[in-house]
């Protein structure tokens, strides 16, 4: 019989099976990390609609107000219209359905324009060759991301984050 020292620092080989299973819990680890998503912080719209809808987003910033637009969002997917930490608490939204025309609308007047843009200012849109349009203040909360799911049925396009 082989004797098997008991000193921790011996050339004694370890059990073949805790070669593995000390592996196979180093894999399962390691892949944990390799794998996990990094968390998205963010402002996304999906559209759950099925049919392209364009999308302007309004919001607080040092300059002022600012309107930006449009991002085109195909039916069935999501866009990020702001990148990173939110930085404000209240952001404003409008979209429009580019094939049969509706929108989703609010009561918070803000300017845009016809093709894209990033507006400063939501006083005398016309004046300065813009439209005016009723955007819909979403209360994020300070959350530091928020989705919007825009869908056909009216009521349904709140907000999660």
């Amino acid at each position: 019989m082989e004797a098997v020292s008991r000193h921790p620092f011996s050339k004694a080989k370890p059990a073949l099976g805790t070669f593995w299973a000390t592996l196979l819990f180093l894999l399962a680890i390691s892949g944990s990390f390799i794998f996990a998503e990094e968390a998205r912080a963010d402002f996304r719209v999906c559209n759950g609609t099925q049919t392209l809808v364009g999308v302007a987003i309004g919001y607080r910033a040092k300059e002022g107000w600012v309107t930006e637009g449009w991002w085109q969002v195909p039916a069935t997917t999501c866009a990020t219209l702001i990148e990173g930490e939110l930085q404000s608490r209240y952001y404003y939204l409008y979209a429009e359905d580019a094939v049969r025309g509706g929108r989703w609308t609010g009561d918070v007047n803000m300017c845009v324009a016809e093709n894209e843009f990033k507006i400063t200012g939501v006083q005398d849109c016309f004046a300065r060759g813009f439209q005016r349009m009723g955007f819909k203040e979403y209360d994020t909360g300070r959350q530091g991301s928020w989705m919007v799911q825009l869908s056909d049925t009216p009521g349904t396009q709140e907000s999660q984050n």
